[in-house]
């Protein structure tokens, strides 16, 4: 949408572009866009501060010798100028001048920094070796397609040059370091900023760690460490103390937590910038301890109002939050940039700050909103003269309080130049929900359109999803269109997809994922996907508010008359699945993909879209189950509910056993990395309560009323189906029998009061579950397909996410 107002932005996975941010900054390097020529002192200044490039390529050496180690000495690597690169950042590929004998270096790639050298190693990789690299729990690395050492194909004489169209390729979102990251050590961070380079990520948010800095800063102004107990969230609610949403939750955080992740921190910055990166550190955005008021008795601060708490329980909600009007915001926020370069040693110059997120100001007056804007500004440059505002653009859109004068006067309180809006007005994941989805068609025009538009002000593009590790197609894609300066051609992109992540060429395969591009990865309804799937988001609801639609009834018409009885109205405690693509195309497409076990059982990537596709599957079979019981329910047959609640919960079995099959399907990591973190058994247990809370209940409850935030969260991991989400769904299954039996209503506060229990209970228990995959999975796939999918009712299934 084009405006009169131009602003610099960065395409979010979901590439969804609203040029009406005015005169700042928003994040998609073509000096074609205005935005790119905002920045060009900031990218200057970042060119020079650069590491060496001696260490830069020390740096991308040894991302590939813990990539491919048998091809070490195959790859020589050059840095170069951007002058050599026509102007812009870029990676050329050529076959290496000296090569004569097996053991000299065969291919040469130069590259502005290491990360450009090592998008270059991986363009090489995809494109004339057919290798493909995701996440370890997502399959990881598919190497075995690469000639052996000597063997490598030559490209063209004249070789390969790869311009970025824009400059910045961004990463994270600033809830990832908590539903992801969480528990990483430094051996897990290694892996994922080599992937990062790999995949040409140059912008990422670096967070970790930050909670050291604060501490040493409020000690500053007389906040003891006592007083931070209750400030600092616990570690696995970091990312929303953060954001003042929270408050002690899960806390306190110990003093070796602290000291850790500041370790931590470190190392990962130094890695980044060994690379050639660009981490985005944070800024004051005016969160504050509670004691503050009482320290400084004239300091405008105000207490928010409630988060997302039950009964708005002030022990973790009703933040503090300094004005930005006030002489001490600038201290703070000075201090804290001066005590990260301290620390650090250095900065890239670019600050996260999001005040506003899920916080709305107290005060809608233009003028205040820009003296908010003004003031937030200078308390980074206080501490950084070269300091510039990264900012989510997320609030535009969900909050209505930003109208256009409101987002005028925030955005142009901001030098140009100075305030760059990541564009998140759509994400593709929320919370880490194991969902298959995407909108593979956008994504392959989306930037192209954008950066290419008229007055673009685009300086990045980037994926801001909130869970990493799931849908690796989604991120193969986007990532490659950091480097296109075309719209890439889904349908011969997706063969290649698949040839690529198999290591070899399978035409059944290749037709399930042609179904696949144009069913699961062709959403575009317009809905968040956040995964509301009946076992792992189970209804707290009376049954009278759930019903399906009348036969007949399409989704884009109105209902007519409801087959049911009087049904009550539907209220907030019940969100419907999402259902966007025909389910029974999508069955196909597993038939396929079963029938090519025997070809591609030994491929890890083969195995887990395996799992992922029939889980996929299971799953909408399940709400289409569920909604049979309630229907049985509503025409009071009791035999048919027994029978039905009984299969779904054979059913959860199941796919608790499926996916046991594959180590990215698994609740014993997430549980193991957390405990494994700890310094005492005390410290074991706050962290394991950490990891089981945030993917059950997430917040605080009553006896009676569940967490705002339940299954925010959930997950499709073996052990929780099993101990979790299959005894909740049997207590509700109970009290269906027991209202049919006593023909009485349904008990719903003792439905509530059980299953809150259980749940309590769940997050404090200590048992351990397997940390490593068991069982066949195309054995287990096949099964279950016979089973439950293969004379399913397609008509009902399809129907079965449309709730009311």
């Amino acid at each position: 949408m084009a405006s009169a107002f131009p602003a610099i932005s960065t395409t979010t996975l979901l590439l969804l572009f609203f040029f009406f941010f005015f005169t700042s900054c928003v994040l998609s390097s073509s000096s074609s866009t205005i935005g790119v020529g905002y920045i060009s002192r900031l990218l200057e200044l970042q060119d020079r501060e650069r590491a060496p490039p001696y260490v830069q390529l020390s740096a991308a050496r040894g991302v590939l010798r813990r990539l491919l180690p048998s091809h070490s000495s195959s790859f020589d690597f050059q840095i170069v100028s951007k002058e050599q690169c026509g102007g812009a950042s870029c990676f050329m590929i050529k076959n290496h001048p000296s090569f004569r004998r097996q053991g000299d270096p065969q291919i040469l790639i130069s590259g502005v920094t290491g990360v450009e050298i090592l998008a270059g190693l991986h363009w090489y990789l995809k494109n004339w070796c057919g290798s493909h690299i995701s996440w370890d729990k997502t399959g990881g690395a598919q190497l075995v397609s690469v000639p052996k050492a000597g063997l490598l194909s030559r490209v063209g004489d004249a070789g390969i040059l790869v311009q970025r169209p824009v400059p910045w390729n961004y990463y994270q979102n600033a809830v990832t370091s908590s539903y992801s990251l969480a528990w990483w050590d430094w051996k897990r961070w290694e892996k994922e900023v080599d992937m990062m380079a790999l995949q040409g990520i140059n912008l990422p948010l670096a967070f970790t760690g930050q909670e050291a800095i604060w501490q040493k800063v409020f000690q500053k102004f007389n906040i003891s460490k006592s007083n931070l107990d209750d400030f600092f969230g616990g570690p696995a609610f970091l990312a929303w103390s953060r954001m003042g949403n929270l408050h002690g939750w899960g806390g306190p955080l110990p003093q070796s937590w602290l000291d850790q992740q500041l370790i931590l921190q470190k190392a990962i910055l130094d890695r980044m910038y060994e690379l050639g990166m660009t981490p985005v550190l944070p800024a004051f955005s005016g969160n504050v301890p509670a004691a503050l008021k009482t320290i400084y008795p004239s300091a405008k601060i105000t207490q928010l109002g409630n988060w997302f708490s039950v009964e708005s329980d002030p022990r973790w909600t009703c933040t503090y939050l300094l004005d930005a009007t006030d002489p001490l915001f600038i201290e703070i926020g000075r201090a804290f940039i001066e005590q990260q370069l301290k620390e650090y040693g250095r900065t890239s110059h670019i600050y996260n700050c999001d005040t506003f997120d899920e916080n709305t100001p107290p005060v809608d007056d233009p003028e205040y909103i820009s003296a908010l804007g003004e003031t937030i500004f200078k308390g980074m440059q206080s501490g950084d003269k070269d300091g510039v505002w990264l900012m989510q653009g997320w609030l535009f859109s969900y909050d209505p309080f930003w109208r256009p004068a409101q987002m005028k006067a925030l955005l142009h309180s901001v030098p140009a130049g100075r305030l760059v809006v990541l564009d998140l007005c759509m994400l593709h994941n929320f919370a880490g929900n194991v969902e298959m989805y995407g909108v593979l068609d956008a994504i392959a025009s989306g930037p192209i359109d954008a950066w290419t538009s008229e007055n673009s002000t685009m300086v990045g593009v980037g994926m801001s999803m909130e869970g990493i590790e799931q849908n690796p197609v989604v991120y193969d894609l986007m990532s490659e269109m950091a480097f296109q300066h075309n719209k890439v051609d889904v349908k011969g992109w997706i063969n290649q997809y698949s040839t690529r992540r198999y290591g070899r060429s399978v035409p059944l395969v290749q037709d399930a994922w042609s179904i696949l591009h144009h069913t699961i990865y062709n959403c575009t309804d317009g809905a968040y996907d956040k995964n509301r799937d009946v076992i792992v988001a189970f209804p707290d609801v009376d049954p009278s508010f759930i019903a399906r639609r009348p036969q007949g009834y399409h989704q884009n018409e109105k209902p007519l008359v409801s087959r049911r009885a009087v049904l009550k109205e539907i209220t907030d405690s019940f969100e419907r699945p999402h259902l966007w693509y025909s389910t029974s195309e999508v069955i196909h497409a597993l038939e396929l993909f079963i029938a090519s076990g025997d070809e591609l059982s030994d491929s890890n990537t083969y195995r887990y879209d395996l799992v992922d596709l029939t889980r996929q599957a299971l799953a909408k079979y399940a709400n289409q189950l569920f909604l049979k019981v309630i229907e049985a329910y509503h025409l009071n047959d009791i035999l048919e509910v027994v029978g039905r609640s009984q299969k779904f919960l054979e059913l959860v079995e199941d796919m608790d056993t499926l996916l046991a099959c594959h180590d990215g399907f698994l609740l014993g990591p997430w549980l193991e990395s957390a405990k494994k973190l700890a310094q005492d058994k005390e410290q074991e247990k706050q962290f394991e309560w950490n990891a089981r809370t945030q993917i059950t209940m997430w917040f605080d409850n009553t006896e009676e009323e569940a967490s705002l935030l339940r299954d925010y969260g959930n997950k499709y991991w073996s052990g929780l189906l099993r101990d979790y989400y299959g005894p909740r769904a049997a207590i509700y299954f109970k009290y269906l029998i027991k209202s049919l039996e006593e023909e009485s209503e349904f008990e719903l506060k003792k439905w509530r009061r059980e299953w809150i229990k259980l749940t309590n209970d769940w997050q404090n228990s200590r048992n351990t579950f397997p940390v490593k995959s068991t069982g066949n999975a195309v054995n287990t796939c096949r099964l279950l397909y016979d089973k439950y999918l293969r004379s399913a009712d397609i008509q009902s299934l399809e129907e079965a996410a449309i709730m009311q």
